[in-house]
């Protein structure tokens, strides 16, 4: 190589680093708030009025931290309008490395605790829902994210630290965040507005019961057979009775407590389903449920309960599950708190005499819907 290519390579490696010197600093400033902005919109999607989905977050990771109910909507809205709010301040150059930049590093370091905990005590399961359903990440995926944030933020902090605009203004800071907590409130009230729905006096968030096509029957004619009335002389009856040898029963009977729910969840074998309507996992389960009940005799009566989560998409669910079923639709806490807040959906229970014989209760894993497996389950005589 000569001098002269030599010195050009030289010159260009040196500009080059002097530009990734220039732009690096801003490219991870850019790159985390975008995460921590895309993180505080996930927990309010995709509900416009957010309620839904705020709530699912309060119920699936702070009630089980034991928040009170109003001290997890107080908290949960105060979180993520400081999500906002640092993802904000992050692009501006007041007090990055005095205040801005430690700020994220220790929420990014509670998360990663938070989700380590949530890890060694229910698994590596579910949407661990720091980008709420925007984008699903299991608790693991979660904490490798924020330690490499971390990382790049220490990077930025202890590196480039002298090229950080370092102009002070406490007041600006502590605007921003105000004003990103204030508007969570606004637009994300700590109750729900009840809306009345034709035939639903109390509106959606009441239990709402409707009657599918498989379950329709004029109650004024059930039992009740037409046609003419035959006098019969009970001495030259004959006896046709025949003598049928006694079923199992199943177990002894025993409140499940759905029976605020559904009237005769406890008596025989039940099918109890827990559903959101937009779930396309609880369609797919649906569909598959109504197959076996097209093909298996003596199949279950089956029953759900739907988180109140687009509610106005439960006619599109029935007619992909090729069926309709009795149903009742709860305020999104209230179904969670049914359903279990280490749980998910789609929620299928087995219950036999209120038993609970089985229960599936999650979109995929060991604890998922099987159809084999049920199938299994029904034919089983007795409970071990």
């Amino acid at each position: 190589m000569s001098l002269q290519s030599t010195i050009y390579f030289r010159s260009y490696k040196s500009l080059h680093m002097q530009n990734i010197e220039r732009y690096l600093p801003w490219s991870i400033r850019i790159l985390i708030a975008g995460l921590f902005l895309v993180s505080a919109y996930g927990k309010i999607y995709p509900d416009p009025s957010a309620y839904g989905t705020i709530s699912m977050f309060e119920v699936k990771q702070l009630y089980p931290l034991g928040f009170t109910t109003e001290l997890a909507k107080i908290f949960s809205r105060s979180l993520i309008g400081v999500e906002f709010g640092l993802g904000v301040l992050l692009l501006f150059p007041f007090d990055l490395k005095k205040y801005v930049i430690p700020a994220v590093v220790l929420m990014l370091g509670v998360f990663v605790v938070h989700l380590a905990i949530q890890i060694a005590t229910t698994g590596n399961q579910g949407n661990c829902g720091c980008f709420g359903a925007l984008l699903p990440m299991t608790p693991l995926e979660a904490i490798l994210k924020n330690v490499l944030s971390i990382g790049l933020l220490l990077i930025l902090w202890k590196r480039y630290g002298t090229q950080l605009p370092e102009k002070s203004n406490i007041w600006f800071l502590s605007t921003i965040i105000s004003i990103c907590m204030l508007l969570m409130f606004v637009f994300i009230p700590t109750y729900k507005a009840v809306t009345a729905t034709p035939g639903t006096p109390n509106g959606p968030a009441s239990a709402t019961t409707a009657v599918g096509n498989d379950t329709l029957s004029n109650p004024k004619n059930k039992g009740v057979a037409s046609g003419p009335t035959i006098a019969v002389d009970p001495k030259k009856a004959k006896d046709t009775t025949k003598t049928v040898k006694p079923k199992d029963l199943g177990p002894k009977q025993k409140q499940s407590g759905y029976a605020k729910y559904f009237a005769n969840i406890d008596q025989g074998k039940k099918l109890l389903c827990f559903f959101a309507p937009s779930c396309d996992h609880c369609r797919a389960t649906a569909k598959q449920l109504t197959s076996m009940k097209n093909s298996t005799p003596d199949f279950p009566e089956l029953q759900i309960l739907f988180m109140d989560e687009a509610a106005e998409e439960i006619p599109d669910f029935f007619k992909f599950a090729g069926a309709s079923y009795n149903y009742k639709v709860l305020d999104i806490i209230e179904f969670w708190g049914v359903l279990g807040g280490n749980r998910d959906v789609p929620g299928v229970a087995y219950l036999w005499n209120g038993n609970t014989v089985k229960f599936y209760h999650s979109p995929e894993g060991p604890q998922a819907f099987n159809k084999e497996d049920l199938k299994t389950q029904l034919q089983k005589q007795k409970l071990r």
